[in-house]
Parts: structure tokens; C-alpha cells; sequence
């Protein structure tokens, strides 16, 4: 099976959510996340603070800099992701489309290149 990551991407102009919407998209997003477990498709997944908590490091010229914010300034931001093993495109789309119903954004699909896997490292 190949690994996949399904990037959730919080995009303005989405249709404006409800506090009472927002709460069960967390409910949905519990529940995806409890199917792709039970379904075995599930390696793993996070969510992530708000792009104003992010640094960027750069030490590509071994002068390490390190800046506030995001990398690059744009509307559109990585919420969460998951990482899942599926057949295939097809069925890693299918389940993308499951949990961005069930979180109420935008879930872009992409393969990884290859796992790998080191020794000694965490699980």
C-alpha cells in the first residue's frame, strides 16, 4: 500500500461556519478519524496551531536564521493532516473526500515518494 498525505487546507472564502458547526466538524473529524483506524487506512495525523506560531529555519548556507511566522505569506494555510495508506489514488481520494466532509475544508491529496524507515526511531 502506498502512504498518502491528506493536507487540510484553510482557505478564506470558505462558506462561514457556526460555533455549533465548528463543534461537530470536530465531532465528523472524530468519527473519520475513528473509521480510518478501524479500516486500518490510518498511520498518522495532527492538527496544527495557527500560522502565527510558526519559525522558519535557514541554515542552508550554514548561517542559521531563523524568522517569525509562516514561510510563505498567503491566504490559504495548512491546517492538519493525516497520513494514510490506501491501494491506490483512487481510493486515498475517496477517503480524502470522506474526511474533508467530515471537517469542513478543503483536503488536498498527495503520495509520498517513499517511506523511510530508520532505526531506533519513534513509532
Amino acid at each position: 500500500m502506498t502512504q498518502y498525505l491528506l493536507s487540510v487546507i484553510h482557505a478564506p472564502g470558505l462558506p462561514h461556519l457556526t460555533e455549533d458547526e465548528i463543534q461537530q466538524s470536530f465531532v465528523d473529524t472524530g468519527a473519520f478519524n475513528d473509521e480510518i483506524v478501524a479500516s486500518g487506512h490510518f498511520v498518522f495525523a495532527g492538527g496544527l496551531e495557527p500560522v502565527t506560531a510558526a519559525s522558519v529555519v535557514d541554515n542552508t548556507q550554514g548561517a542559521n536564521v531563523i524568522t517569525d511566522g509562516p514561510y510563505v505569506e498567503t491566504k490559504e494555510a495548512l491546517g492538519g493532516f493525516w497520513v494514510i495508506e490506501a491501494a491506490d489514488l483512487d481510493e486515498a481520494r475517496a477517503i480524502a473526500a470522506r474526511g474533508s466532509f467530515a471537517c469542513k475544508n478543503i483536503v488536498e491529496v498527495r503520495p509520498f515518494q517513499g517511506v523511510v524507515e530508520l532505526e531506533g526511531a519513534r513509532a
